[in-house]
């Protein structure tokens, strides 16, 4: 029992306690359970693999070893008088968000073709502890994307006030500067605490040619052996996230002779003051207790005159002159840049060579609309590298799928930042165990036999549907005060739930309120049909009503639908910052139909 004051000599009382069993799971219990009291280990892997789709070579699948977990979690002893589960134990183990996840948590793609056949999790200003303008630089946010599984790491790398040392900061702003050295030693310890596959540090390059050359010693000498560095110069032949293991690679333009350029931090204080045009709002409306800003911004321009506007990748090429040969261009494993010219023309695919290109978001926007071939064939063989506009100084993000539709494989975002966007982008890296590469769908690879690819303007046929079912939700009471949601009440929750992905998929339902209850049950259906399920995240949020005010904001999760496990599943949930809650979830069922 609850109970909350209402007044100084009355109090409303309420139940609480543990979830119970949804009608569906107390059937399903009685069908494989065979009317009886309890479910053995047979009958428990007859519902695994009729009900859940759970297919296993013989052996690999212990279920009496499953029966003995759930019942050693459930009533916290090591010695079994009994070796089966009740309907209590069964819906206990359904709950369970460690024995009864929705998605693989294993990596289980082909992890043996080229690099460039992967999306990868890329960050954007990764040393930024906060906004564009004014947050400190700094090892930490670098450290805490790694933890995430992030494989691409940004450094702007810039001189000293003396000139005489290499620092990372993001430039012509009033962001306090952090030694490159620090952030060097900083990945060398965290690159693989989440993942095997290789990191891939994209620099930013404003160094003149000594410092340059301090710059590769500092590299060399931190990473020693880790450093892939290529023997072929153009990267011809693209080795494998397998091959590249434990490796780190360096990714820039080729070396230029240092042009001293004016600081414009003027500009980045009139910038801070005024406000930002840039949001992460979507149809879903505005993120509950979140401060973002709403405007809109007119994204004209075309790809010459929009090069270095956001002067966010590698350096000014208009201002330099090639240096010759050094042991800092030994380094690049990956070449990048911004040809001049048209975008049709920079989108040529070159037959000896690999290279890396960057645009921003308001580019693959606008390539989008008439060249959608063009970026397919390139990012077939070739990088393209997405970055947020710079007028995003409160590092807020962008929407992903674009990018993702047309092959890009480094869709940069900014990891300090939060909001449904960057929810969007950790639903996408759920996949594949969570190790930072994603394979490519077919689709975005497949070349016909007349050279022909993938045309993302084609209106495509509805491949499958998605039938998501809602049981209930449990956790909120452990994770929250009682008074968080309502001074005098339990919460009042419902459930959104919907599809990101092309924009023939996007969808948003809604289930009923359900009114003071800290242990919710909704027992609502949806379908969705999908058109391109290999890119469809499925959005679940949770808000509790408030009649008065903005629904307060009870938990969310993306999840990546080409990983899903049919049956039902135990759903965990997040917090706005994307930190996973220690009990808030939802028990859900997934069929494909």
């Amino acid at each position: 029992m609850g109970s909350y004051r209402v007044c100084l000599c009355f109090r409303r009382r309420f139940k609480s306690g543990e979830a119970v069993a949804p009608q569906e799971v107390r059937e399903l219990f009685n069908e494989y359970a065979e009317g009886g009291a309890h479910m053995t280990s047979d009958q428990l892997s007859r519902f695994l693999a009729e009900v859940q789709g759970e297919v296993y070579e013989k052996d690999e699948l212990d279920t009496q070893k499953v029966v003995e977990e759930v019942l050693q979690k459930r009533h916290h002893i090591t010695k079994f008088a009994r070796h089966n589960l009740t309907l209590d134990d069964f819906h206990h183990y359904l709950f369970s968000t460690e024995l009864n996840s929705p998605i693989r948590s294993q990596v289980h793609q082909d992890m043996t073709a080229p690099l460039s056949h992967y999306f990868i999790y890329t960050g954007h200003n990764s040393y930024l502890t906060g906004n564009q303008l004014s947050s400190d630089c700094s090892d930490v946010p670098i450290i805490k994307a790694l933890k995430r599984g992030v494989r691409v790491v940004e450094l702007d790398i810039w001189p000293n006030s003396n000139k005489d040392d290499v620092i990372v900061l993001h430039g012509r702003t009033l962001t306090t500067p952090v030694d490159l050295i620090k952030c060097l030693k900083s990945i060398k310890e965290h690159a693989f605490s989440a993942s095997p596959y290789p990191v891939i540090i994209t620099l930013e390059d404003h160094l003149t040619s000594d410092l340059q050359a301090k710059a590769a010693q500092m590299i060399t000498k931190t990473f020693g052996d880790m450093l892939f560095c290529p023997n072929d110069e153009s990267l011809n032949n693209v080795p494998s996230p397998e091959e590249l293991k434990y490796k780190i690679m360096i990714s820039t333009k080729p070396p230029k002779e240092y042009l001293n350029s004016k600081s414009v931090r003027e500009n980045s204080k009139q910038l801070l003051k005024s406000k930002s045009k840039d949001s992460d709002e979507d149809e879903w409306g505005k993120v509950v207790n979140d401060v973002v800003n709403t405007q809109n911004e007119d994204d004209k321009g075309d790809f010459e005159s929009n090069q270095h506007n956001d002067d966010d990748d590698e350096s000014n090429d208009d201002e330099y002159e090639t240096n010759q040969e050094s042991e800092y261009k030994r380094l690049i494993a990956i070449r990048a840049g911004k040809p001049k010219g048209s975008l049709k023309e920079a989108l040529k695919v070159e037959d000896d060579k690999v290279r890396r290109l960057s645009l921003s978001e308001q580019q693959i926007e606008k390539a989008s609309e008439s060249l959608g071939t063009d970026l397919i064939r390139f990012t077939q063989k070739n990088f393209l590298r997405i970055y947020p506009k710079g007028t995003r100084v409160t590092s807020s993000n962008y929407k992903p799928f674009v990018s993702w539709m047309h092959g890009a494989q480094m869709v940069a975002f900014n990891m300090q930042g939060y909001g449904r966007n960057l929810w969007l982008m950790h639903g996408m890296f759920r996949s594949n165990g969570g190790c930072g590469y994603v394979k490519k769908p077919d689709f975005l690879m497949n070349v016909g036999p007349n050279n022909e690819v993938f045309n993302p303007k084609v209106k495509l046929e509805v491949k499958k549907t998605l039938k998501v079912k809602i049981y209930g939700g449990d956790g909120w009471s452990m994770d929250f005060k009682q008074t968080h949601f309502d001074l005098y009440s339990p919460p009042d929750f419902y459930v959104r739930v919907g599809i990101a992905g092309v924009p023939a998929d996007v969808t948003t339902k809604k289930t009923k309120i359900i009114e003071d209850n800290w242990t919710p049950t909704w027992e609502e259906e949806f379908k969705f049909p999908l058109t391109v399920p290999e890119l469809a995240l499925l959005r679940v949020e949770v808000h509790e009503y408030d009649m008065s005010e903005t629904d307060d904001f009870g938990g969310q999760t993306c999840l990546p639908i080409a990983e899903l496990k049919q049956g039902i599943r135990a759903v965990p949930l997040y917090d706005r910052k994307g930190e996973k809650y220690n009990s808030v979830r939802l028990l859900m069922r997934f069929d494909f139909i």
